[in-house]
């Protein structure tokens, strides 16, 4: 994911203003981390990120002028789109960003992580599938 968030940070960079003392440095940095953070969880925390590119526009806006927000906005929606399907598209092979294979997100009876590898496009083992359907229906 740092490869994203930096080609975000390169793209952008230019673009911000000043702070009132003069310098940018310190806004730059602070880009930098919401975006290396946003794309972090993004990367991690895929099902429970609703809405990303709006989540980090909302970190980062105050750091660009008002004529520029529309094509800042646009262009972290773009970035944070290809880092969605890059992202779908490792757990669909059943791996993790970092290259090792996926484990169930349940829990044993002991209380221990589930080590089976899930079902392709599901988050659950075979044992565990039935925790998605219950999710599933509850959330209609």
């Amino acid at each position: 994911m740092y490869q994203f968030s930096r080609a975000l940070y390169r793209e952008l960079a230019p673009l911000i203003q000043e702070d009132r003392y003069g310098c940018a440095s310190q806004n730059r940095q602070g880009f930098l981390a919401a975006c290396e953070g946003s794309f972090r969880r993004l990367g991690s925390d895929r099902h429970y990120f609703a809405r990303p590119a709006r989540t980090l526009f909302n970190d980062i806006r105050f750091y660009f002028p008002m004529s520029c927000q529309m094509r800042v906005y646009r262009t972290i929606d773009r970035y944070m789109k290809v880092a969605a399907e890059y992202v779908d598209h490792r757990e669909q092979e059943g791996l993790s960003l970092d290259g090792t294979p996926l484990s169930c997100h349940a829990s044993t009876r002991k209380g221990t992580p589930c080590q089976r590898i899930p079902l392709p496009g599901s988050k659950y083992c075979p044992s565990h599938k039935h925790l998605e359907e219950d999710f599933a229906a509850a959330a209609a």
